[in-house]
């Protein structure tokens, strides 16, 4: 399997080329840190709202994705990110919702979706597992943030679910791609995270945490959360997984991690353009 999925387009953001065949029209990739104006810890592509950033600057950084990307901002949609496994469906009269004002984001969830076109789905990270979602048969795009509390809270599972209750949507119609985050190299995590994985579902492959001393562990959580897609139905060769660290690759990705919390956001995004006619 080719690890390193997300491949730059421009030195604004990474793009998934993988998925260009299954859907007419999709974009569908994750941002870097660079060609922004943003300065200090946040320098330069910083397109967080909620990090202490001056607003003008992360609306311009936004601005400028959505022009590398040919995807007016007026049609992107935000959410309002708590670490939870909440997912909502969204269509066109939620085009604009967080773009400007953080807290104007699609209230408190972590997981968007959508059947419609001409709507661009995003969420900030910055270590924190983006989950990409697609079903080609059916239209369906979808995005989800799984830090370590939406991961075991089974975030990925729960938005294949939805699409199998909701919109009729066969696990095996389902592709996922896991981008980039903080790697098991990285992440040390305690027993309290480790006692909070259903281990129930480790038996898709290799165990996706490996014990060090006075507590301590080594977390993959992309693994992690390839094990929660395995066990709610997912093929595994619908499953791509960047080998990308946020933490180590320190000139392409900010890290809260590695930057000891004062630093940027990337994005996640995915959306299908309309068709135009001419």
């Amino acid at each position: 399997m080719k690890a390193n999925v997300f491949e730059k387009s421009d030195k604004t953001h990474l793009t998934l080329s993988d998925w260009n065949d299954l859907l007419t029209g999709l974009k569908v990739g994750f941002s870097t840190k660079s060609g922004g104006v943003s300065t200090g810890y946040f320098t330069s592509l910083n397109l967080g709202l909620h990090v202490q950033d001056q607003p003008e600057d992360v609306r311009e950084n936004r601005e400028t994705l959505a022009k590398a990307l040919s995807f007016p901002l007026k049609n992107w949609v935000f959410a309002e990110q708590v670490h939870s496994d909440k997912i909502m469906k969204v269509n066109k009269s939620s085009s604009g919702k967080g773009t400007h004002v953080y807290e104007d984001g699609v209230a408190a969830c972590d997981g968007l979706y959508t059947s419609e076109k001409g709507i661009m789905l995003s969420l900030c990270f910055a270590d924190c597992v983006p989950l990409f979602f697609i079903a080609p048969k059916h239209s369906l795009i979808g995005v989800a943030h799984a830090g370590w509390k939406g991961t075991v809270k089974d975030i990925a599972g729960k938005m294949v679910k939805l699409w199998q209750q909701e919109e009729e949507v066969d696990a095996k119609d389902i592709f996922v791609a896991i981008g980039p985050s903080i790697g098991g190299c990285c992440y040390i995590v305690d027993d309290k995270v480790i006692s909070s994985i259903d281990k129930q579902v480790l038996v898709h492959g290799s165990m996706p945490y490996n014990p060090l001393s006075n507590g301590k562990y080594q977390l993959d959580l992309k693994l992690l959360n390839e094990h929660y897609l395995r066990n709610a139905g997912i093929f595994k060769e619908n499953i791509l997984v960047s080998d990308l660290c946020t933490s180590c690759e320190k000139g392409l990705f900010f890290s809260h991690r590695r930057d000891n919390g004062l630093t940027g956001r990337m994005l996640s995004f995915i959306g299908i353009n309309e068709e135009v006619t001419l």
